[in-house]
């Protein structure tokens, strides 16, 4: 029988306080939902968050940081952070060794065997292929920038190459190629063309690599910069939100718009003029990018329905809020880069984040030690007595970064943290003292001290960074 979420709560706390470290390492034992430490209750936002309630009355709803706070570390993070470009300082014109260094920094040759989609070796004629496909050669010794704004979620890739790559024949989910994604209204400085002429390599504020060009429209850079600054405006707040069909502007129909995308509204159209054929009382007037079949962009009035997740500000950045959003891509498939539609663990945290206005940079890498942010740096010589002791402080909205994979903690219980990541799946020792793997593929709630990194190291043992994004 499930029990109600109160008396689950005061269970679940009673004689937690002042546990000392030997006695936190406690013994697990594996419930029913096959993954150590998480019943039923556990998977509901609302259980978190009424642990946030026994502390401090009001601390759920505390404002972290507020808006100007917020404002002043995105601020810091474009003037200290290497990993973000600065797209309004590209305006001048692009040398070829700037391009070059871009490109080759991403784009180089595999050096270890790749296999395809059905477990076959790619062969070496195929490679050559994809980095001929590069066109190295046809880079201007200078070019001006040109500017553009995307118009559709698509894949940022390594090749200019839709060619699904994996490290091993039984691999089908982590696509060597795949680096990321961007949104509706992202912006992006243009810098060079494939071969074939289908796609671009880009420049976006936290990422550079391949796009289909398909899914980009050029403007000035008036245009491009300024989209983003309009308001009045609209906030993705669920997961995803969807505008209405709509045959007269194909563009703009069944767009899908990601956590924390912003949009503006169009604020003065007028009471009664249909939007593309339909009244627009029953949603929100907004404006999206489109592109023109020569290319160009423009603009044009969407309908994003007023069921749909959206707020017109970004939300406040409280504990009950991180704890909410996050649970709002529960279940969802884990995606390497942000394929199958959805997104990684660096992906995961920094979409919960940008609905609040919060940036970060994209890959784990860069926002484990970004300068912008409050870093607790964890080092070989940090004893796991220490490692402990930081584990047991962490917060609400922290983020926990191991080599190549981030958590973000939802709260404390019984002495033991416990995060939400999206992850490939999760090891722990079984009631034998074996290894268990549960293959969760997808956004996970787990406790942070019993995963195993590997057969002698615990996630605990390999914290590299914790970052606070707080006062």
């Amino acid at each position: 029988m499930r029990l109600p979420l109160t008396l689950a709560l005061a269970l679940c706390l009673a004689g937690t306080a002042s546990l000392p470290l030997a006695a936190r390492e406690k013994a697990w034992t594996i419930p029913a939902t096959g993954v150590i430490g998480v019943d039923e209750a556990k998977l509901d936002p609302a259980f978190w968050v009424a642990l946030l309630d026994q502390g401090q009355p009001g601390d759920a709803d505390r404002v972290v940081l507020d808006s100007d706070a917020i404002a002043a570390q995105n601020a810091r993070l474009h003037q200290l952070d290497k990993s973000i470009h600065d797209l309004q300082a590209l305006q001048g014109p692009l040398d070829r060794a700037q391009v070059s260094g871009w490109i080759e920094s991403l784009s180089r040759r595999p050096s270890k065997p790749l296999f395809d989609e059905h477990g076959k070796p790619v062969a070496k004629s195929a490679v050559d292929e994809v980095v001929d496909s590069l066109n190295l050669a046809a880079i201007p010794e200078r070019q001006d920038a040109r500017y553009g704004l995307v118009v559709h979620r698509a894949a940022l890739r390594t090749f200019p190459t839709s060619m699904r790559v994996f490290s091993s024949d039984d691999d089908h989910d982590i696509d060597r190629f795949q680096e990321s994604a961007l949104f509706p209204g992202d912006p992006v400085v243009v810098a060079h063309e494939s071969r074939d002429g289908q796609w671009w390599f880009v420049v976006s504020p936290r990422y550079a690599a391949w796009v289909e060009k398909r899914f980009i429209a050029l403007g000035s850079s008036e245009q491009v910069l300024g989209y983003g600054r309009k308001a009045p405006y609209r906030v993705v707040t669920g997961a995803r939100a969807t505008t209405v069909f709509t045959p007269e502007e194909p563009g703009v129909s069944e767009l899908q718009l990601d956590m924390g995308v912003r949009v503006p509204v169009l604020a003065d159209w007028p009471v009664g003029k249909p939007v593309n054929g339909q009244h627009g009382y029953t949603a929100h007037v907004i404006e999206l990018p489109v592109r023109n079949d020569d290319g160009s962009l423009r603009f044009a009035p969407a309908l994003l329905p007023r069921r749909e997740p959206s707020q017109d500000h970004y939300l406040p950045l409280s504990r009950r809020n991180l704890i909410q959003q996050g649970f709002k891509f529960l279940g969802e498939r884990y995606g390497w880069g942000h394929s199958y539609n959805g997104r990684d663990c660096s992906g995961f945290v920094s979409e919960i984040y940008r609905s609040m206005g919060v940036e970060l940079p994209r890959n784990t890498s860069d926002q484990a030690v970004s300068p912008a942010l409050n870093r607790i740096a964890l080092s070989d010589k940090d004893s796991r007595e220490r490692r402990l002791q930081i584990a047991h402080e962490l917060q609400v909205g922290d983020l926990v970064y191991i080599p190549g994979h981030v958590m973000m903690v939802i709260g404390q219980l019984d002495g033991e943290p416990y995060v939400i990541h999206d992850t490939t799946g999760l090891s722990f020792a079984g009631a034998d003292g074996k290894t268990v793997r549960a293959k969760t593929n997808g956004v996970t709630v787990s406790p942070l001290t019993p995963l195993l990194f590997n057969g002698k190291q615990t996630y605990v043992d390999r914290m590299t960074n914790i970052q606070r994004i707080r006062p």
